[in-house]
């Protein structure tokens, strides 16, 4: 039984896996927009006819999209389970990628992968993380949802190249059908896999080692109201914002950073990128299951600043290897953010309510990604705008390193959850 149990557990991280692998194509943004502006510099009669500065628009609304649908996506995972939710995020991609290959206009494509495309990425992701980690140990939270979410993290290393090969051999909108079709059939055939454990299951806890304790479960879950009182919610919001955001004005924009020295070979810096953002987030699961998650985050959100005003002499420098290297490295530390926040809220805010709580705290990707990427944008339009962008992004994410020094460990947040839920008792009693 223990054997059967602990091989299902496996299953669905897997399955999990690869449906974020199907989904991280928000990452290959890059590669798109590079297509549809050489589209609209062609001027050819079906080119696409979009103001260039809209360009982004669908991106940053997908961005926006894929967060707050995760709140809705986090409650239907509570309610109806992550093969139903997961299933609705297959088909709504599909959807998605089928409108923007029917057609190329500018309300198609924010409609197609801005809003449908990325709430589909909102329903498939949040259905993969939750049922992983009900299957095993609190002590291996930090590695499961590392390995789950790489998936997303390390999709362009064959997105990147595949979307490649099928817009110069197919065009532009036949390839979002050939899309469309992968997608959809992956995720919504892995929807089925991701399946709880059964009423009562207790995932074995490692031995112990030495005269080490054993840990002390408060049996706390946080509703949202709940969560939404407590200080370490904004906290934690407000380093998420600054981490994520960070990260994906990088992320929308290596293509073209990279496309200045590397020409056509533009998409190995998203790939290699890629891989640094997927090993991120199992690196940052690992160490934080050993040195604790504020003490992971500090780490990984100081060093981030650092490559951020590291970026300014580096990409003045044209250098295609210092690039790729700067890329895969700002890969590695955004990548984090998405191990540690849903580690977080396991932690601090328990598993009952876990979807809907964390779709709540995932709103700071989104918000992110939107405003730090429209700022960032808005920045590179003027001379020396790309150094101004990095050099703001550093001094966010410095700010963002002083504020985790205000997050407590879990052991503290675990006496305050036992002295609410003593409260809650002690109110019952008296009524």
């Amino acid at each position: 039984m223990t054997q059967t149990t602990s091989n299902k557990g496996w299953q669905v991280v897997f399955a999990g896996t690869g449906i974020n692998l199907a989904l991280g194509v928000l990452y290959a943004w890059s590669i798109f927009k590079g297509a549809i502006k050489a589209s609209i510099e062609s001027h050819a009669p079906d080119a696409f006819q979009w103001d260039k500065a809209s360009i982004n628009d669908p991106y940053a609304l997908c961005c926006l999209a894929f967060a707050f649908s995760m709140i809705l996506a986090g409650k239907c995972q509570d309610k109806i389970g992550p093969a139903r939710t997961a299933l609705i995020g297959g088909i709504l991609v599909g959807s998605g990628f089928c409108l923007m290959g029917y057609s190329n206009s500018y309300a198609a494509w924010v409609t197609g992968f801005g809003v449908l495309a990325g709430s589909g990425f909102g329903f498939g992701y949040s259905a993969a993380t939750p049922p992983a980690l009900k299957w095993f140990s609190s002590k291996k939270t930090g590695l499961i949802a590392g390995i789950v979410v790489a998936g997303f993290g390390l999709a362009p290393v064959y997105i990147a190249p595949l979307s490649s090969y099928l817009l110069g051999a197919y065009g532009i909108q036949q390839s979002m059908y050939i899309l469309a079709a992968g997608f959809a059939v992956i995720v919504c055939g892995l929807s089925f896999a991701l399946v709880n454990p059964p009423q009562g299951y207790v995932p074995a806890e490692p031995a112990l080692k030495g005269d080490e304790a054993p840990a002390k479960k408060s049996g706390y879950d946080a509703t949202v109201s709940e969560m939404l009182k407590s200080p370490k919610f904004y906290m934690l919001w407000a380093t998420f914002f600054i981490g994520a955001g960070a990260g994906l004005m990088v992320i929308g924009s290596v293509a073209g950073l990279a496309k200045k020295s590397m020409g056509p070979m533009a998409f190995v810096a998203v790939a290699i990128m890629a891989i640094g953002n997927a090993s991120g987030r199992v690196v940052a699961g690992v160490l934080s299951d050993k040195i604790g998650r504020r003490a992971t985050l500090t780490l990984m959100l100081g060093f981030q600043a650092i490559l951020m005003f590291a970026a300014v002499p580096v990409v003045g420098s044209g250098s295609a290897a210092m690039l790729v290297l700067l890329a895969s490295l700002i890969g590695f530390n955004y990548g984090s953010n998405l191990t540690l926040f849903p580690s977080f809220a396991k932690d601090y805010w328990g598993f009952k309510n876990y979807g809907l709580n964390y779709g709540v705290l995932f709103s700071a990707w989104g918000v992110g990604g939107l405003v730090m990427g429209r700022v960032s944008e808005m920045m590179n339009a003027q001379p020396g705008g790309l150094n101004k962008s990095f050099i703001l992004a550093g001094s966010c994410l410095a700010l963002g390193t002083v504020i985790t020094f205000f997050l407590r460990e879990k052991k503290a947040v675990e006496v305050e959850a036992t002295e609410v839920a003593g409260e809650k008792v002690a109110v019952k009693a008296s009524a």
